[in-house]
């Protein structure tokens, strides 16, 4: 199972209306419309991301999300989710409006770079983390704004959301969430917020 693929699942409800942004080869997608009967869209920027939604039969636009989002209604979804994407995103504040705009709630997940392991990393090598948190070389990263579990409750004060739920992890052997409840800043290797607006 991928990174935070049970959580998500374990938070969306029966016949959901879904939107997965930056929904890769539509793995997620697919779980979803498996065991909850959701109605499931992708949005995925690569060509062969998107081939590959297609051949498992799901519906996915290509475009990238950073301006791709304009076409649709507000509150078009029941929960937009956007699972290890925002990192990789150019502008993710104008992002999250979006998803806040066009879904009723949003799931957030991203790698959090105040996890222990990065911030000892970098303090002793005095490099860039390269890890199974950050496997990219600073160069080559796709992950262009990196952010912590603190970020994210900052932003939701900057940009007035609410955080409904927190579910921040660190990822077992076996494949599992395991939820951190102490420190997550410190001690999660990955942030997970359900996120809705203010005046919902």
């Amino acid at each position: 199972m991928t990174v935070g693929y049970d959580l998500v699942l374990d938070e969306i409800p029966e016949q959901a209306k879904v939107l997965d942004l930056g929904c890769g080869d539509g793995s997620l997608l697919v779980m979803l419309q498996e065991k909850k009967k959701v109605k499931g869209f992708g949005v995925e920027i690569s060509e062969e991301g998107v081939s590959l939604c297609v051949e498992k039969g799901l519906y996915c636009y290509q475009a990238d999300i950073d301006d791709g989002l304009s076409d649709y209604k507000d509150n078009s979804f029941d929960y937009v989710i956007l699972n290890q994407t925002i990192q990789n995103t150019k502008r993710p504040d104008y992002v999250i409006n979006e998803v806040l705009r066009i879904g009723k709630k949003a799931i957030i997940s991203f790698p959090n770079f105040a996890y222990i392991s990065t911030r000892s990393y970098l303090m002793f090598k005095g490099t860039m983390p390269v890890n199974e948190l950050l496997p990219y070389e600073w160069y080559e990263s796709p992950n262009i704004h990196l952010l912590t579990i603190s970020d994210m409750k900052k932003m939701a004060v900057a940009f007035e959301f609410k955080i409904l739920e927190e579910k921040n992890f660190s990822y077992t052997k076996k494949g599992k969430s395991k939820l951190v409840k102490c420190f997550p800043n410190l001690l999660a290797q990955y942030g997970f917020f359900v996120i809705e607006k203010m005046d919902q």
